[in-house]
């Protein structure tokens, strides 16, 4: 009998070092932090770039349409006015990261719609495009990935005296 009481109690003396050492916490709070900031950092860093580059891409494309607007209006002739609104676009579009071709373009002049520097008149530029989103694959093998519209309108008066300084 002295044998098997022996057993039992070296048995339960094991028994509670393991219970012990479980219950003891020494060390679980850096594994902890280390899981939760991970899980809440990595989508947090995404959401900054993302939106980082969302913001980015709208000061550009509403920088393009109001300088475009701007030099529609203040040009001596339409087509030389379309011709510098082409170029201001181009290099708001570029400066913003965006492909020229992703970019739908229109510009609408009052009160005639082929004469934009029409004294008193208006010149109405839209400029509309999709931002990629940073890291997104192409969705559905559509070779284009997830990405958010943007769109920036820009309204500028022609000046009553036309072209003259």
């Amino acid at each position: 009998m002295h044998r098997s009481s022996g057993w039992a109690e070296r048995s339960r003396e094991r028994g509670r070092a393991a219970a012990s050492l479980l219950a003891d916490d020494r060390g679980s709070a850096s594994v902890e932090f280390l899981t939760v900031g991970l899980i809440l950092l990595v989508p947090l860093v995404y959401l900054v770039l993302a939106l980082g580059q969302i913001q980015h891409a709208v000061l550009g494309i509403e920088g393009a349409a109001r300088h475009a607007a701007r030099v529609v209006a203040a040009a001596d002739g339409h087509d030389e006015g379309l011709a510098a609104a082409d170029r201001a676009i181009r290099v708001g579009i570029e400066g913003a990261g965006l492909e020229p071709g992703a970019v739908r373009v229109a510009i609408t002049c009052e009160p005639v719609p082929d004469a934009c520097t029409t004294p008193r008149g208006t010149v109405d530029v839209q400029l509309d495009a999709t931002v990629p989103l940073p890291l997104a694959p192409p969705v559905l093998r559509l070779d284009t990935g997830v990405g958010v519209p943007v769109s920036a309108r820009a309204t500028q008066p022609v000046s009553a005296f036309g072209g003259a300084p």
